[in-house]
């Protein structure tokens, strides 16, 4: 009797150690953080929160996911829908995971060589320490390691039972937290993790959105940001930012907590070219969404999730035309001098045409700004005069013909900025898949009704694609918001000379 109970208990004890695997004494683990306050404390509540959340099921591997860091009870269910377009059964090499750092700033990434394991209440997941050590030696700079980086940083922790969840065994991590804003500095993090963006690896970047805005600010800024990152590069991403901004939404104290991650991940894939990667826009929700959250000050969620792709898109942005400065600043010179010559005043500038300004056939708009708004925009789209001369004409009509607003004044003159945007010729699309939002301005036509955006237009307004779209044909077309829908739709881009930049 006592031989047969001594079986069990050993066949339990196989069984218990079978399905938590434990690691050698001497070696170091890292202790949760945050367990109780940002998910719950014991491994059956964790399992009942996330159990109705997580099914794995997708079709294609990831290569990364943009993921939330908050409470799982405001944004849970925001990752986890990132984390089940993994394909059951799926084995990952090793998970980097890229967070900000909320407790100290310092002008490099730390990456843990400290720790071997990270403990959550769901058991222990695996830290590569060799391959920390590694991008330590290689980005000696960029890299470093700092404990107090990660002994209470919350952003990588919350990720891990969810992996937990998603995984039967959870692949070597490598814990990267970033505690620099610096473009250059975190550029130089890029070049460093960019060999390892490969099938075999998957990258979790751990990021919320706005933070602070009311309720319906944030999904402005957030679902705008969102649709930056998933057509865009890291270019397009830093001007949302400077957008977002400059729209000085009430409260939001940052468009993304997680910036410093979202920049790497795009310049890494700018590197290996943003064509071999789908993006699909997962879910959305705020802390407004929950019962635990008011509206008035929100953060915002995004699940954003990059696939690979065996053949890569062909990327139609490309420059129309490639001014030189002599022909930049002859363009800003012939506009304010027609303005000025019109009102009588005095301007001394070389306006004289000067290569493509010969040339013929090309559509401008003029759009001037006093003390930054609008203050007036006038284009065409094709023009048989000379480059020169329909910058003139259409700098006249902006600052006299806009019938939105008064004739520009002498005193006005020498405030405003001007931008000239020349355009490429219009191509008709069948579908609005075809758009590009902040690529692409629109020309709606519907009979006698029209109206157009230029494509900075989104940038100015933080519009998405449907918002465009719909500003655009209420507003400037007058056939309503959903006119669009059944109305010819042209697209085009433009090459942008902004006097301020000059």
């Amino acid at each position: 009797m006592l031989h047969r109970l001594h079986i069990i208990i050993l066949l339990l004890l196989a069984v218990n150690t079978f399905a938590m695997p434990r690691y050698p004494e001497s070696q170091k683990v890292r202790k949760p953080a945050v367990a109780g306050s940002f998910y719950p404390a014991s491994a059956r509540e964790i399992k009942s929160m996330l159990g109705p959340w997580i099914h794995p099921a997708g079709e294609v591997a990831p290569q990364a996911l943009i993921v939330p860091h908050a409470g799982y009870v405001f944004s849970g269910e925001v990752a986890a829908s990132a984390f089940n377009k993994i394909p059951r059964g799926y084995a990952y090499k090793r998970i980097f995971l890229l967070g900000p750092s909320h407790r100290v700033g310092f002008n490099a990434a730390s990456v843990d060589t400290l720790y071997s394991v990270a403990e959550t209440p769901l058991g222990q997941v695996p830290i590569d320490v060799a391959l920390g050590k590694e991008l330590i030696k290689k980005g000696e700079g960029p890299f470093t390691f700092r404990p107090d980086a990660h002994d209470r940083e919350h952003c990588l922790e919350v990720q891990l039972p969810l992996l937990q969840m998603v995984f039967d065994e959870v692949p070597l991590i490598v814990p990267i937290v970033i505690g620099s804003q610096h473009l250059n500095v975190l550029q130089q993090i890029a070049d460093v993790l960019e060999p390892y963006f490969t099938p075999e690896n998957l990258f979790v970047i751990s990021s919320d959105f706005s933070h602070y805005p009311s309720y319906e600010d944030a999904k402005k800024s957030d679902l705008y940001l969102a649709e930056t990152i998933t057509s865009g590069g890291l270019e397009e991403f830093l001007k949302a930012l400077a957008s977002i901004d400059k729209m000085n939404f009430r409260g939001e104290d940052t468009a993304a907590c997680g910036a410093c991650a979202i920049a790497v991940l795009l310049d890494i894939m700018d590197a290996q070219g943003r064509g071999f990667f789908d993006a699909e826009h997962v879910m959305y929700r705020n802390s407004g969404d929950s019962v635990y959250g008011d509206r008035d000050r929100v953060v915002g969620y995004n699940s954003i999730v990059f696939t690979r792709r065996d053949r890569p898109v062909k990327d139609t942005t490309e420059h129309l035309f490639h001014f030189s400065a002599e022909e930049k600043k002859a363009m800003i010179a012939m506009a304010r001098q027609a303005i000025c010559s019109a009102l009588r005043l005095d301007y001394e500038a070389d306006a004289r045409p000067v290569g493509v300004l010969k040339e013929t056939g090309y559509g401008v708009f003029v759009t001037l700004h006093l003390n930054g708004r609008l203050r007036g925009c006038i284009g065409r789209f094709t023009s048989d005069d000379t480059l020169s001369e329909t910058i003139r004409e259409m700098a006249m009509s902006a600052a006299f013909h806009d019938p939105r607003f008064p004739s520009l004044s002498r005193s006005e003159a020498h405030q405003i900025d001007i931008e000239i945007s020349v355009l490429s010729p219009l191509r008709k699309i069948a579908s609005i898949d075809e758009f590009k939002l902040g690529r692409d301005g629109i020309y709606i036509i519907k009979g006698r009704h029209h109206g157009t955006f230029l494509p900075q237009v989104a940038d100015e307004t933080g519009w998405s694609t449907e918002e465009f779209l719909g500003h655009c044909a209420r507003d400037k077309a007058g056939i309503g918001w959903d006119g669009w829908k059944d109305a010819d739709l042209y697209t085009y881009q433009t090459e942008v000379v902004n006097e301020s930049e000059l």
